[in-house]
């Protein structure tokens, strides 16, 4: 079973708990505050030397850091990880977008004004440029969502998971979603996905959600 180091309210955290949850398997999580200085200590870092989560330990003493590397990981043999050599370059594009052009804009956002005590005032010289940037990604999900109903394969990947991590919280750090129709059509269709979990679901020991689009049977 794996073992799931992640913060609760992390949208990178969570993108791996959700995976993990449509794919119906079993783990253990284990909660790291990094706004308590818990991912920097020596015992973690002797596990993640960068001090970030989420972390994942694949097999006994060997971990899996970077929540997209994580994502492809689990994801391997099911539906969420496209079959063909372009379809899988396809959706490490939109994951390398994610890392790229919207985590540092709206996770940031996201991290300073929804996490961090004050963390408007500290950061009112950066507010503009989040702002900038993130919408201006926000347009290229847009103009690729008016013809497409998934970021790669013609249906839920990886990609989309990755992608819709930050993007459902964007409007809890000043993101006006009004004028991205067809992204909030499509965080409906990933929230419609069976086996879905929201960002506040706990598993308990032993419970987990329902066999979801990549579970094995």
């Amino acid at each position: 079973m794996y073992k799931l180091y992640s913060m609760q309210r992390s949208g990178n955290s969570y993108k791996v708990r959700l995976a993990l949850a449509l794919l119906n398997a079993p783990y253990r999580a284990i909660e790291i505050d990094i706004l308590r200085g818990e991912s920097r200590t020596p015992d973690f870092l002797a596990m993640n030397p960068s001090g970030q989560v989420p972390l994942l330990e694949v097999e006994s003493g060997r971990y899996l850091a970077e929540s997209n590397a994580i994502l492809w990981y689990v994801a391997g043999g099911t539906s969420l990880a496209p079959d063909t050599r372009i379809e899988r370059a396809e959706a490490l594009q939109w994951m390398f977008f994610e890392q790229h052009a919207l985590e540092p804009n709206i996770g940031a956002a996201y991290f300073w004004l929804s996490l961090v005590k004050g963390g408007r005032t500290l950061q009112t010289h950066a507010l503009e440029d989040w702002m900038e940037r993130g919408y201006a990604a926000l347009q290229v999900m847009e103009n690729h969502l008016k013809i497409h109903d998934y970021f790669a394969a013609k249906q839920l990947t990886v990609a989309d998971i990755a992608l819709y991590g930050y993007t459902h919280v964007a409007d809890r750090c000043d993101y006006d979603l009004a004028t991205f129709p067809a992204v909030r059509a499509w965080l409906r269709r990933i929230e419609q996905t069976y086996g879905f979990v929201g960002m506040d679901w706990r598993p308990d020991a032993g419970a987990h959600a329902p066999a979801g689009v990549g579970a094995e049977v």
